[in-house]
Formats: C-alpha cells, structure tokens, sequence
C-alpha cells in the first residue's frame, strides 16, 4: 500500500531539498500548489528589532514594528487573518524555538476554515526552521536583515551570538545588542544542560575590532569551559587564564556568568566586572548585590567563587551592562530616572519584548542621540520546574479580522 504524503509533509520536503538560496521561491511554489496561495513575502526583522524587512523584494519598504499589523504579529506572537478587495491575507510569525525571526504574509482567494489555517501556521513554523538552517550556507538571509552597513567589529559580534530568543518549557530568554550596526565590545552567551541554564554576559574593554577581538577570545573560552563539564568557578578561572596569556594584564573583560538549577530555581553567580543583576517580581525589583571580583584576565591566576540566591516561580532577571544603567543625558542618570520603571512595566511583556522596550525606552531617553558606550540587556524568567512541553498549535493565537 503506497501512502500518499500530507501537504505538509511535501511541503516540508520541499524545503528541505532546495538550495539554501532559494527557499523563499520554492516556498512560493510549494504553497501555491498545495494551497492556492496567490501571493507571499517573508519579512526578516532587522538586527535593531525595529523594521521587518521583504526578502523576496529586497528593494521593497521596510514594515515598522510600532503601530503596524505586521508589527503586531511579529511583538505579540498572534497569527491574523485579514479581509482583502475578493481575497484573503494571513499574517504568520517566524518563529524557531522561541527565537523570533520575523512575519511571513500571505495572499490567499478565499477565507480558509480552521483547519487549513492551523496547517499554513505549520507550514510557517517549518519555513523559518529552513531559514534558520539555510543561513549557515547562504547570505542572503543576513543581507535582507540589515538595512545598513555593520562596522567590522559589530560583525564580529554578531557572529559570536546564540539565537537572541528562546522558549522553554521551564524559563524563557532574551538578549539584544545596541548599537546593533556599531557594536564594539559588549556581547552574551547562553547555553542549555539537561537541567540547568548558564548564561554570560561580558563587557570587552577597548575600541572597534581591539574590544571585539578580546570579546570573541573571552566567550570562546568560556564555551570551551563549559562544554569539558567545568563548574561555574573554574570555567571563570580557565577563561581567565587564557585571556592573562594572550595579555598579561593589558586587557580584561568584566563579565558577569550566571547559572540557573531549572529544577530547583537555585542560581549561582559570579560578579566579574561592570555587568550588573536586578530581580524583578509582582512587588517590585530589586537588584542583587554581589561580591565585586576581578574582570577576567587583569591578575594572572584569579580565583573565583559562585555566590548563591534564590528564585521563585515567575521570577525575572534582567542582566545589563554599563551601557543602559551608566546612561547619561545632559545632568540626568537613566539609572535614577527611568530604568526602575522601564524594568517594572514590561514585566507582562513577553523577555523578547521587555528586552525591546527597555532599548527603546533607553532610546527615548537619550532623545535618539547615539549611545556612548556599547550597551547589552538580557532577560530570563524562570517560569518553574517542568515535566513536559506544549505544542505550538495549542498555543497558536488567532485573530481574525
């Protein structure tokens, strides 16, 4: 007995053996065979999370995430169905995991009924999985996300990063860069074990490529750490030493690595420097003072030790370098002004959100003028101990206009 494959299976093949380059074609192809799908683009969100931008018409305008459905889709997470002069458009996020990639839009003849709806919200979700993966062999995924030129050491950063979003059943975590095009010598880094989450944030001193360059060795050797099994102190004291090497005391990168018990919600920390730890729950936020230690690679054989504090179910962290809380705009320190209150008002935004409405508020505070030093925000909730995952389709929102 022959079976016959699902639409989504053929569609699903039909991503997985096309040329990394021509995915968004052969997706136009596949769609309008299986579904009538008259019309489409994929819309990548740019590196500063402020405008999704067309692949298909790469020359084509920029859709804004502020005050746009296309921004609504891509912030909020919701899948849109919207009336068209004798046709249909669907607006789909991207989405990998959690990590947001941007909104695919479609053009159909007639209102589709529930299920075929559920099954092109599928079809998107495997179309940005062969995005995701196309990128490694391909540029023009890059190329359409980026609006402007990056300066070489903003794309030697980019390079180090793991995807800036993910969703888990037990925490949820976000990350951004700023100035995205320009950045020097900020990064993170995060990594998942069976059951626990490091997550690093480093601060490389230096200009252009010289604070990059020291960036990239301090993370590497951070991942080379971690992944031979080392405890959060020695992988301190490893990336510690190689960065002492290639230095001896000249350069050093503060840094701040964190580790998270998904089980128990215990975290262990170590206060390596400039990036600083705020706590944020229902009551209000407040930030976790730690024990200062030597930025990794000022003294030659530094010894570290984790400190240790408690999390509650719905806890969120927010990890920021000197760029956000050292803000200054004329006599006016972001710190005292605004962060406390930008910190508490996107505690019912999603960490991919909240971490794009502190930059954004940061933004406002210095009246859009440019940042005078390299500026990282990462975000983690644990949400609490977990024993199974849910699906995406039961978690799909609908909107239908």
């Amino acid at each position: 007995m022959v079976t016959v494959p699902t639409r989504l299976e053929s569609i699903d093949c039909a991503l997985r053996n096309a040329p990394a380059h021509e995915l968004p074609e052969k997706l136009v192809t596949a769609l309008g065979h299986y579904f009538g799908v008259a019309g489409l683009e994929i819309y990548l969100v740019d590196l500063r999370l402020a405008v999704l931008e067309p692949v298909l018409e790469p020359e084509g305008p920029g859709i804004p995430l502020v005050a746009t459905l296309e921004g609504r889709v891509f912030c909020d997470q919701v899948h849109v169905q919207q009336p068209l002069d004798h046709e249909v458009a669907l607006h789909l996020p991207l989405t990998v995991r959690g990590d947001r990639l941007g909104v695919l839009w479609l053009r159909i003849p007639e209102a589709p009924d529930e299920a075929t709806r559920e099954e092109l919200a599928a079809a998107a979700e495997l179309a940005a999985h062969a995005i995701m993966l196309a990128e490694v062999a391909t540029d023009r995924y890059q190329r359409a996300r980026r609006p402007q030129r990056l300066t070489l050491a903003a794309e030697m950063q980019w390079q180090l990063l793991p995807v800036r979003s993910v969703d888990c059943a037990s925490y949820r975590l976000a990350g951004q860069l700023e100035p995205a095009y320009a950045v020097r010598g900020d990064n993170f880094d995060w990594a998942q074990d069976i059951d626990s989450l490091t997550v690093a944030v480093t601060n490389g001193m230096g200009e252009s490529t010289t604070a990059a360059m020291l960036t990239t060795l301090a993370i590497t050797a951070l991942r080379n750490a971690r992944r031979s099994g080392a405890n959060l102190a020695t992988q301190a004291a490893l990336a510690d030493q190689a960065i002492w090497a290639h230095h001896a005391g000249t350069q050093h990168v503060s840094t701040l690595l964190m580790q998270i018990d998904l089980n128990t919600g215990e975290v262990g920390v170590i206060d390596a420097g400039s990036p600083r730890l705020w706590r944020v729950r229902e009551e209000g936020i407040e930030q976790i003072e730690l024990d200062a230690q030597l930025p990794l690679g000022m003294v030659d054989g530094t010894d570290y030790d984790a400190q240790h504090f408690q999390l509650e179910p719905g806890d969120r962290l927010f990890v920021l370098t000197d760029g956000i809380y050292d803000a200054v705009l004329a006599d006016r320190n972001y710190s005292t002004a605004a962060l406390r209150r930008a910190l508490h008002t996107s505690l019912r935004l999603s960490p991919a959100e909240a971490v794009r409405s502190l930059l954004s508020d940061l933004r406002a505070f210095l009246q859009d003028s440019d940042l005078d030093d390299d500026a990282v925000a990462v975000c983690v909730d644990w949400i609490g101990p977990h024993d199974g995952e849910h699906s995406a389709a039961e978690e799909r929102s609908w909107i239908l206009l």
